[in-house]
C-alpha cells in the first residue's frame, strides 16, 4: 500500500472514530438524562477541532514522518500490496479505543465525549502529511509503500522508484514589458 494512501486512509479512519464517538455519546447523554454532558462535550470538541487545525497547518512533513522517510529501504521490485491487512495491522490501535470508548458510553459516556476530541485531534492534525510526502516522491522521483511487519513493531518504508516531476522555476526572470499601442 502506498504510504500517501495509507495517510490519507488513517486521517478518514480517525474522522470515522470522531464521528461515531460523538453520536455515541449525544444517545448515551440522552440516556443518562445528562444535560451538561452534550454542552461540554461540544465544547471540548471545539478546542480539540482548534488543537488540531494549528497541530496540522504545516504544509511540510512532520518530524517523526521525515524520519520514518528517511529511514525508508530502497528496493527495484513492487511489494505486495494488501491495503486491508495493512490498514488493520497498523490502525489496530485506533479500532481498539473506539470500541472501548463506545463500549465503556454505556456506563459513563464522558470517555465516548473525551475520546471524541482526541480522534478529532489525530484527524485534523495528520490532515496534510499526505500531499507534504506526495511533494517529496514527485521531487526526489520515488515511492513510498507500507511494508508488511508484525502490529506490534514500528511502521517501516519500502522506497521504490518512480517518476520525477519536472517543474520548471523561473526565479531571478525579469517580466517582459507589454506592448505600448
Amino acid at each position: 500500500m502506498r504510504f500517501t494512501d495509507f495517510l490519507k486512509a488513517t486521517v478518514m479512519t480517525s474522522a470515522a472514530a470522531a464521528t461515531l464517538l460523538a453520536a455515541i455519546t449525544v444517545a448515551a447523554a440522552g440516556s443518562h438524562d445528562d444535560p451538561l454532558l452534550v454542552p461540554f462535550a461540544a465544547g471540548w470538541w471545539l478546542l480539540a477541532a482548534i488543537v488540531g487545525a494549528a497541530l496540522g497547518r504545516r504544509a511540510e512533513t512532520s518530524p517523526p514522518i521525515a524520519r520514518l522517510l528517511a529511514g525508508a529501504r530502497s528496493t527495484k521490485a513492487l511489494p505486495e500490496v494488501h491495503p486491508t491487512r495493512i490498514l488493520f495491522n497498523r490502525l489496530w490501535p485506533l479500532l481498539l479505543c473506539t470500541v472501548a470508548a463506545g463500549g465503556l458510553a454505556l456506563v459513563l459516556p464522558q470517555i465516548a465525549a473525551i475520546a471524541t476530541g482526541f480522534a478529532i485531534i489525530w484527524a485534523l492534525s495528520w490532515r496534510r502529511q499526505d500531499s507534504a510526502v506526495t511533494a517529496i516522491e514527485e521531487r526526489d522521483g520515488v515511492r513510498y509503500y507500507v511494508e508488511r511487519t508484525s502490529p506490534l513493531k514500528p511502521i517501516q518504508l519500502l522506497r521504490t522508484p518512480g517518476f520525477k516531476a519536472n517543474v520548471w522555476q523561473f526565479e531571478d526572470v525579469e517580466p517582459t514589458p507589454a506592448p505600448r499601442a
